[in-house]
């Protein structure tokens, strides 16, 4: 029995984004507010399979036992390489292995990975079947409800498939980000999952999950309630909220944003800035956590500005401990 088949329903989880979800962020959220299952980043399977690509990429997979159940979410569009990334996130001890199937960056695309799986049924089948071979244990899928326009047989392919989680982001590759999510579409896609596995013990159906235009714990609750999927994942609606999947949510004053946000800002810069870390990623990264945390309040504008002009972790430091001064 996996993780999946014992996880309290609903739930409520922590979605993949490239340079945002990085292992300091999610070790802020263990500490301020768990999610009930954690994804990491999206990571290159083709990358991992290179020895310098492998050497950069491992850093992307860093989590910690506080973090779990963990996934780590890989892309690709080359069933070899899977096999070999997912032996290797076997390995490394992950709950569960998740495949991007729905990522609309031109780069991933051109790998065959993300979005461009959705084109391609038959690939998108052979790399969910090299992931099962090579991790052994529960492997989902993240994919969009079609390309250029609505495709539900995409998603009852997936569905054949018995995954023991898919996670539906209720847009098309084709509406991006800019297109209210088609939450609407919910309940016909737990139709499809119903009548696909019927007969199936009930902890042995695959959980659907919801993601699109979530904004906080209460309405993800009110989606699970309104529209009948198992559990709810949030991407951009935990920028700057670290705290957001807290059992008993409160309001942040500005100074406790700042406190934990310059803490955010410390972490990031210890594990992956400098020469001794390679400068793994850009402290200007933070640059998009300092929009999120800093709004809301009155001088909130002015103190955004300052921040976004700052090169180092020291010039931060010396601004959110001048302001919180005054």
């Amino acid at each position: 029995m996996t993780f999946w088949q014992k996880i309290p329903k609903p739930f409520f989880v922590l979605a993949p984004m490239a340079n945002v979800t990085d292992s300091v962020f999610r070790s802020l959220f263990a500490k301020y507010g768990k999610p009930d299952v954690t994804w990491t980043e999206f990571v290159s399977a083709d990358g991992l399979c290179s020895p310098e690509g492998k050497k950069k990429l491992l850093r992307d997979l860093d989590f910690s036992p506080k973090e779990r159940p963990i996934v780590a979410q890989l892309f690709t569009g080359h069933p070899e390489a899977m096999l070999k990334a997912a032996q290797l996130v076997a390995k490394l001890g992950f709950d569960g292995l998740d495949i991007n199937m729905g990522c609309p960056d031109r780069a991933v695309e051109k790998q065959g990975g993300g979005s461009a799986m959705i084109k391609n049924p038959k690939i998108a089948l052979a790399v969910l079947n090299a992931a099962r071979e090579g991790f052994g244990g529960p492997v989902s899928v993240k994919t969009r409800i079609g390309y250029n326009s609505i495709d539900l047989n995409w998603i009852k392919l997936l569905l054949d498939q018995k995954l023991p989680a898919l996670t539906v982001h209720l847009r098309t590759r084709k509406e991006m980000s800019d297109a209210p999510a088609h939450w609407d579409l919910m309940p016909e896609i737990i139709k499809v999952r119903d009548e696909i596995q019927y007969g199936m013990p009930v902890n042995e159906q695959t959980l659907i999950i919801g993601n699109g235009d979530v904004e906080s714990m209460a309405d993800a609750r009110d989606k699970v309630k309104k529209y009948g999927c198992d559990g709810v994942m949030i991407g951009r609606g935990i920028f700057g909220k670290p705290w957001f999947f807290e059992k008993k949510s409160k309001n942040r004053t500005p100074e406790e944003r700042l406190k934990i946000m310059l803490e955010h800002a410390k972490l990031f810069h210890k594990t992956y800035c400098g020469k001794n870390k390679n400068n793994h990623k850009n402290f200007a990264v933070m640059k998009k956590h300092f929009k999120a945390y800093v709004s809301g309040w009155d001088g909130a504008k002015e103190l955004r500005v300052q921040l976004m002009e700052t090169d180092t972790i020291k010039e931060v430091e010396k601004i959110v401990k001048d302001y919180l001064k005054s």
